[in-house]
């Protein structure tokens, strides 16, 4: 069979499902190629992969026998139909993407906190179940990218944390680790890993007084700085404008990244102050030269062939 994929979001970061059905159908022969849609010519199946609800579909006449998409893009929030197991567990082609120093993958999948305003637990489920071991989707890369929503959460974590310390591999955590259930044990183990980059989520206001000490738990367990610790603070949803700069701030103190995710962000304005508090927060250089988001607020800041200027911002 000829065999055609789309990454209807881009190429910006790799489509897991089509890496492991591109692994699938060249072990049973078949071949895989991107759809190119004035080059590729007549194809026996094409895949669309379609992770984001917002991203316009695919514009383009596809010249296939059968057309197939997937994904949560195309069937929100449940995902749809997930891909079958001999699927879902095989070694991914990286080679899809170019890729040879990353490997990419869930070791757990679902989240017991049911969050109003995420999709995993219509998606994966309320609970965090281990789906995988490291070896399913790892191979000896330098770089590991986790996409579990909620690892520390499955009972399993002891035994997955210690294959990624084994692993002595540079790990992302790239979705907001629960820092609210974060315990010295866990941080110790976290502790050992080679961790790249870890992601912590402060999505509610109310939940200050748990996840300010946590923080500051994990710190002084790890000894970790800003550079290697982030924390997501979803705005526009249930806080206010004063209680985002709070969070902010106290991240910052702290000793972390704050990067500011806003809720629904195609029903804001680029003049909308949560817009422009994104642009301050989420640019790191920008973020540590004004002290302040009022300092900020008042300058446009450009960078014109390395150079800093500052000119007078637009007002709101």
């Amino acid at each position: 069979m000829r065999i055609g994929l789309v990454d209807v979001d881009g190429h910006n970061f790799p489509n897991l499902p089509l890496m492991k059905l591109s692994a699938w159908h060249k072990q049973q022969g078949d071949s895989v190629e991107w759809y190119e849609p004035l080059l590729s010519g007549r194809m026996d199946r094409v895949y669309k992969s379609k992770v984001f609800s917002f991203t316009p579909d695919y514009p383009y006449y596809i010249d296939a026998k059968e057309i197939i998409g997937g994904g949560t893009g195309y069937h929100y929030p449940d995902g749809g139909d997930p891909l079958p197991d001999e699927v879902e567990h095989i070694y991914p082609d990286y080679s899809l993407y170019g890729i040879t120093d990353t490997a990419y993958g869930f070791l757990t999948r679902g989240c017991p906190r049911g969050c109003d305003f995420c999709i995993v637990k219509d998606k994966e489920g309320k609970r965090s179940v281990k789906v995988a071991d490291l070896s399913e989707f790892w191979d000896g890369q330098k770089y590991i990218k986790l996409l579990d929503p909620n690892l520390f959460a499955c009972r399993d974590w002891r035994d997955l944390a210690e294959q990624l310390i084994e692993s002595k591999a540079y790990i992302d955590f790239t979705q907001g680790v629960d820092i609210r259930i974060m315990t010295e044990e866990m941080a110790e183990y976290i502790k050992r890993m080679r961790v790249k980059l870890i992601h912590f989520a402060w999505d509610r206001y109310k939940d200050k007084d748990i996840i300010i000490p946590k923080l500051k738990m994990f710190k002084e367990v790890t000894g970790w700085y800003r550079q290697k610790m982030a924390v997501y603070v979803l705005c526009n949803f249930d806080t206010t404008f004063e209680q985002d700069l709070e969070r902010t701030y106290t991240l910052r103190d702290l000793g972390y990244s704050p990067y500011i995710m806003i809720f629904d962000k195609d029903k804001t304005k680029s003049t909308d102050k949560v817009r422009r508090l994104q642009q301050y927060v989420n640019n790191r250089r920008i973020f540590y030269t004004f002290p302040t988001f009022e300092d900020f607020k008042n300058v446009n800041y450009k960078q014109h062939n390395g150079n800093r200027r500052a000119h007078p911002a637009t007002p709101y």
